[in-house]
């Protein structure tokens, strides 16, 4: 039988799928067919590319509030016949619980869905394939966790996290390049590193210099409310444009913008005392938006003409938390 992998197309993401291709692949001798989505996006990618006779694995992508009743409506039938899998580490929407799943979903808040991933299938793993989860832990911020120190004494913590920097840099500098994406998953589940991929070393090499081109943009544009700083149209990696927007503006949040036709896409950072997915997912549905993701780390989308409105009600919210 067929498996569909959906992953999300960032580094924890895409050593998620690279463990899962291997053991899908290799120890369960399925067909694999790699679908890259998001959370706003994977409703419609589930129904676009599902197949009756195929199992699901899905990993990193976050339920979005305005979709996960159709999600998971749409799994636990599919789950009745074929063989379902979520792996996911973003806080679960506010009203959702896990046994209203029918299916395998393995979810935790305090490691990376590649750590999740690898401990699924360690058993027809082994130590050699650690190092990927690793650099898929890494990739997301995740790499304090115990089952993270204790394999990373396996190998080279400076090569470790070398790898882990080309791998992350080479995929930020891909975005929507599926087809390559593709091929990084195959190459790691061969166990591959990332800098014997030569078109991702290059790749890494030039995101580097176009970051540091970037930073330096935020730092002439960003605009200050009271507690968000924000920039529009940054240039590449909206994740660490709104770092420092927030770093530069001197506000506990940060927001980078791009504009997707009449879509107003955002990334968003907080401070460790800000939990920005809590808020995003309070007023999302008061603008007909989608948002969502880690405490200090999380994405969203709104009208264009609603943007503005938009960033002032986060300030708002931020500083109700403040004050509290």
């Amino acid at each position: 039988m067929k498996r569909l992998l959906f992953i999300h197309g960032d580094t924890d993401g895409v050593c998620s799928g690279a463990l899962a291709l291997y053991y899908y692949r290799n120890v369960r001798n399925q067909d694999v067919k790699i679908v890259f989505t998001h959370p706003a996006g994977l409703y419609k990618d589930l129904q676009e590319f599902m197949e009756k006779e195929a199992d699901i694995f899905i990993a990193d992508i976050a339920l979005a509030e305005d979709t996960y009743t159709e999600i998971i409506d749409l799994l636990n039938k599919l789950s009745a016949k074929n063989n379902v899998v979520y792996v996911d580490h973003h806080p679960l929407p506010t009203d959702f619980r896990l046994n209203e799943a029918s299916f395998e979903f393995i979810h935790d808040l305090n490691a990376s869905s590649s750590e999740l991933t690898y401990r699924l299938f360690e058993g027809n793993l082994g130590i050699d394939y650690s190092r990927i989860f690793i650099f898929g832990a890494i990739g997301d911020y995740l790499d304090e966790t115990p089952v993270v120190k204790k394999w990373i004494d396996y190998w080279d913590k400076r090569a470790v996290y070398f790898e882990a920097g080309v791998l992350a840099q080479g995929l930020e500098a891909t975005r929507k390049m599926y087809d390559f994406k593709r091929h990084v998953v195959e190459h790691l589940s061969l166990n591959r590193l990332p800098s014997s991929l030569s078109e991702l070393l290059v790749k890494a090499l030039i995101e580097s210099q176009n970051e540091e081109e970037m930073r330096g943009r935020v730092k002439q544009n960003v605009v200050k409310l009271k507690h968000v700083s924000y920039v529009i149209e940054p240039g590449g990696s909206l994740g660490r444009a709104a770092n420092y927007a927030r770093i530069y503006g001197g506000t506990p949040v940060g927001v980078a913008v791009q504009f997707l036709d009449d879509i107003a896409n955002m990334s968003i950072r907080s401070d460790r005392n800000i939990d920005i997915n809590i808020i995003l997912r309070k007023i999302v549905k008061e603008y007909g938006a989608t948002g969502g993701g880690h405490p200090n780390a999380a994405g969203a989308r709104v009208k264009k003409k609603h943007l503005e409105d938009f960033l002032k009600r986060i300030d708002r919210e931020v500083e109700g938390k403040i004050e509290a």
